[in-house]
């Protein structure tokens, strides 16, 4: 069964808003987007509500279901959403997430009759705080780019970039939900233990290898019961959206401690979120064909069908920005270190990762999120992070106002945003998902 969500009106390209600034092409927020996020006016104690972008504006949705008349169906898949909890929507399953999407893009819609009743609804974005868009009980952090692995393999393993696993095997690890952050949170640089070269002891102090990793996160909607795998067929309809992440890392701290079970202090101090879930729905027109290299091997059965090869992909275009402390300081803009696209960085789909997941029976819950490891493409210019861009430090980054870098200093942001594009559609973002190091 192919699980994709399927295009329909709410993804219309002539469809405009009532909202003017959703009708800006250059706007992340169209009328066809509609992501979710939670959030508050700024500097109030107002409880934390879930609301939908929509051009420069939210719609702050406990406000709407009060203003609005709603069918009952359509109440009770509003519900969680008018108290708060989207992971109570999430877990309602897709024909309640379809009928949400469906009503808001009728309401939002030029011409509609609802307009009236809520305009009053609609908040400023620039005027809101965010959390984290929802809770995120388990955290799973995968490894799906194959350059990425690569040329981390060559720097460590020359003779053996990769391991022989990696072609077969979606490789992941179980990080620490607990340190997630939104966009926007300074993140502190962490201390650990390092051996400098040339050291035989080690060394305990604040980490001077620190990196940004540039992924996608995958947000469960519905989970699957313990001892029960999901299909391949259907790991998409388990699926509730996208934020962008980044997950920073202390690279001289792992260095030291990632052998024999991997990263620890080295990742779990900070990673950052985007706060707008961008919902699979919103991203049926930007599904492509899932293609291997020549060359490589093709999938296992269980991680194969013939609807995940036709449009297993999602072709979202991502972007790594840098601003340093002196680049604000003179009003600068941030500059574009790097730009990659999911299709070219992945070796494996969403559908791919839920479903290995869960085959030996492991029980995902709404709310999850799956990273898919750092998206570097096949060329340099596409490298995920300064690990790469550098060459593992020996070859500095010169930006335009004459600074070096190698990793990140106190006081530099990085910005991480991504872009849906397709012909005969209208085109998406997903906001941006920023963090500046403090000391």
């Amino acid at each position: 069964m192919n699980s994709h969500a399927q295009l329909d009106a709410t993804h219309d390209p002539a469809l405009r808003s009532w909202v003017a600034s959703a009708n800006d092409g250059a706007t992340d927020f169209p009328i066809q987007n509609l992501p979710y996020a939670r959030a508050r006016r700024a500097g109030t104690d107002e409880p934390w509500r879930i609301v939908v972008a929509i051009g420069d504006q939210a719609l702050d949705l406990a406000a709407a279901v009060r203003a609005a008349e709603h069918t009952e169906a359509q109440a009770a898949a509003l519900a969680p959403l008018a108290c708060g909890d989207l992971n109570a929507f999430m877990a309602r399953g897709p024909a309640d997430w379809q009928l949400v999407r469906a009503s808001l893009s009728r309401a939002l819609a030029a011409g509609s009759p609802a307009e009236a009743a809520l305009a009053p609804c609609l908040v400023a974005q620039s005027a809101l705080e965010f959390s984290l868009p929802c809770r995120v009980g388990d955290y799973t952090d995968f490894y799906t780019s194959l350059h990425h692995a690569t040329t981390i393999g060559r720097m460590f393993r020359p003779d053996n970039p990769l391991l022989p696993n990696y072609r077969w095997v979606p490789i992941g690890y179980h990080g620490r939900a607990s340190s997630l952050v939104v966009s926007g949170q300074d993140v502190r640089r962490p201390t650990g233990q390092t051996l400098p070269p040339g050291h035989e002891v080690p060394q305990f102090g604040p980490c001077k290898r620190l990196d940004y990793e540039l992924e996608l996160g995958l947000i469960v909607g519905t989970g699957n019961a313990q001892g029960e795998p999901v299909s391949i067929g259907q790991a998409d309809a388990h699926l509730f959206g996208v934020v962008l992440l980044n997950d920073w890392s202390a690279r001289d701290i792992q260095a030291w401690e990632y052998q024999p079970l991997g990263p620890f202090l080295s990742k779990n101090f900070a990673s950052t979120l985007s706060p707008w879930v961008v919902t699979m729905a919103a991203l049926a027109p930007f599904r492509a064909p899932f293609t291997r290299p020549e060359g490589e091997p093709q999938p296992l059965p269980y991680l194969d069908s013939t609807a995940n090869r036709a449009a297993g992909a999602i072709d979202i275009a991502l972007h790594v920005q840098l601003e340093t402390a002196a680049m604000a300081s003179a009003g600068a803009p941030p500059v574009t270190l790097s730009s990659s696209r999911w299709p070219d960085a992945g070796y494996w789909t969403a559908a791919q990762l839920v479903t290995h997941h869960t085959v030996g029976g492991c029980n995902l819950q709404p709310g999850d999120l799956l990273g898919t490891g750092t998206l570097s493409g096949p060329t340099p210019d596409q490298a995920g992070s300064l690990l790469e861009l550098s060459m593992g430090g020996k070859t500095p980054i010169t930006l335009p106002n004459g600074e070096q870098r190698t990793f990140l200093a106190d006081g530099d942001r990085v910005v991480l945003r991504g872009r849906c594009t397709a012909a005969g559609a209208v085109g998406l973002g997903f906001g941006e998902c920023s963090g500046r190091i403090v000391a």
